[in-house]
């Protein structure tokens, strides 16, 4: 098979991998684009082994069968609270890929590795090392295993730009003369860097984490691919690396955050003032809806009150947030959306893009329940739309609708879009208390009188709004 006839295969494959995905842009294609990639990375491999002339079949077999029992067992054990976690390690394992195979180039004493196979393969060394540290801290931290608020070490900042320094100035040596001292002093060095990046990361910017350690999998992979001169692995290493890179700028976005802010821990101090402003704005709000007294509000059964809200409303929103996956309430939430459109309400879905802990997650989750993907509105669309919005309820969610962040400076959310539930004429609140998320910033609006608070399991609460309102009238179809 002459080379031009290699390169257009190698083209499709890539183009192939690009139109998968694309088709994980909508729940319904993401399964056709899951199915897509399998098949194309199936090619991929198929071609590799040929074209290396790696024809031995008990070696090929055996590969493939323990590939494939690892891969049954993690997804068969892995659940969706865990999904997170999982993509957070298979990113570190394509960033151990990358390094093992750079690693091999590096010292197996070619004499053919030219001086820019070196250089690249080196890089693929660093970054892959780095990926899969990270990934470990990521992982670890959204499974418990560590902390996933921010550790911060002193002179955090000056640690990692002195490791930055080292790395680059032993990277040159390498380059020049590569050996197996300088590979080892690169090797501790990345994965030292990644260490002390990655324990500084939690909350409301583990997505970014995740997005971002999903680029430098597809980098270290790509930069592999050139030491090795692997056209395929440079172009579908290129090709993760930049949907990973687009996707790390959204998320930056949706935060209005800068990579600066969120990577290198520059990050405003939590101001203790209290927030007056959204305080007055919400009970004002709240008294022209509800001339209530309120020794009455505090006296009247909280649940009746919700319920109430729901049989008297026409427009819900409902925003889900990490605390929904906690409890595993999807489904209970999904059935009381249809429990409240069978009473001739209006329901949709209010997704903040850094709800949950990684991009897409309460996508992911709530097309796992069944919820069709157009009732999902994005924070832009949604947010115009509160102020005609009867009753909004919040599912496990804090930070992504806290008012602080909009009206308070100096905390770790300031500046940060949210989700204007507060705007709604009545809240109902799902979560397991009134403690502040992640970010550590109290949420006035718990103490709304606009708000209703059912503390304790989101699932349990909702199972509970569903046998109140089953005996409505609107509900019973009378």
């Amino acid at each position: 098979m002459d080379n031009s006839l290699y390169m257009l295969i190698d083209f499709a494959v890539i183009v192939l991998i690009i139109v998968a995905i694309r088709c994980f842009r909508t729940p319904k294609g993401a399964g056709i684009g899951n199915f897509i990639a399998a098949l194309t990375l199936v090619c991929a491999l198929v071609l590799v082994l040929y074209r290396n002339k790696i024809l031995d079949l008990g070696v090929v077999t055996f590969s493939l069968v323990v590939g494939l029992v690892i891969g049954a067992i993690a997804a068969m054990r892995v659940n969706m609270i865990h999904i997170p976690a999982m993509i957070a390690f298979q990113n570190g394992a394509g960033g151990f890929a990358a390094f093992v195979v750079s690693y091999i180039e590096l010292t197996r004493g070619s004499s053919q590795i030219t001086t820019l196979h070196k250089a690249a393969g080196i890089l693929a060394l660093i970054v892959g090392v780095s990926t899969f540290s990270g990934s470990m801290i990521a992982s670890a931290k959204l499974t418990d295993k560590l902390k996933l608020t921010p550790t911060f070490l002193p002179k955090h900042v000056w640690l990692l730009l002195g490791n930055v320094l080292l790395i680059i100035m032993i990277y040159i040596i390498a380059v020049g003369s590569a050996n197996r001292v300088t590979i080892y002093c690169l090797i501790a060095l990345a994965a030292l860097f990644a260490t002390v990046f990655s324990i500084r990361i939690g909350g409301a910017d583990m997505p970014v984490l995740i997005s971002l350690l999903n680029a430098t999998s597809g980098l270290a992979g790509a930069l592999c691919g050139i030491a090795i001169q692997n056209n395929l692995l440079i172009g579908c290493g290129a090709t993760v690396a930049a949907s990973g890179s687009i996707l790390t700028h959204a998320m930056c976005k949706a935060m209005n955050r800068n990579l600066v802010n969120v990577f290198i821990g520059i990050q405003p101090k939590p101001s203790c003032a209290p927030n007056k402003g959204i305080d007055y704005e919400l009970r004002e709000a709240n008294l022209t809806e509800v001339p209530v007294a309120m020794e009455e509000l505090k006296a009247e059964n909280l649940f009746a009150r919700a319920v109430n809200a729901a049989r008297k409303s026409r427009q819900v929103v409902i925003v889900p947030g990490y605390g929904m996956a906690i409890s595993q309430a999807q489904f209970k939430v999904m059935q009381l959306a249809n429990r409240l459109e069978h009473m001739g309400k209006k329901v949709r879905f209010a997704i903040h893009p850094v709800a949950g802990r990684m991009p897409g997650h309460m996508n992911v989750l709530l097309a796992e329940a069944g919820v069709e993907y157009d009732k999902l509105v994005e924070m832009d669309e949604i947010n115009p739309q509160f102020e005609k919005t009867d009753l909004v309820f919040i599912v496990g969610a804090c930070d992504v609708v806290n008012p602080a962040a909009i009206e308070k400076k100096g905390t770790p959310i300031s500046g940060m879009p949210i989700i204007m539930a507060h705007r709604a004429k009545t809240v109902v609140v799902c979560n397991i208390d009134k403690e502040p998320g992640y970010s550590g910033v109290e949420n006035p609006l718990y103490e709304s009188n606009k708000t209703i608070v059912l503390l304790g399991d989101a699932k349990s609460t909702i199972e509970q709004l569903l046998e109140e309102l089953k005996d409505t009238p609107e509900a019973l179809g009378t």
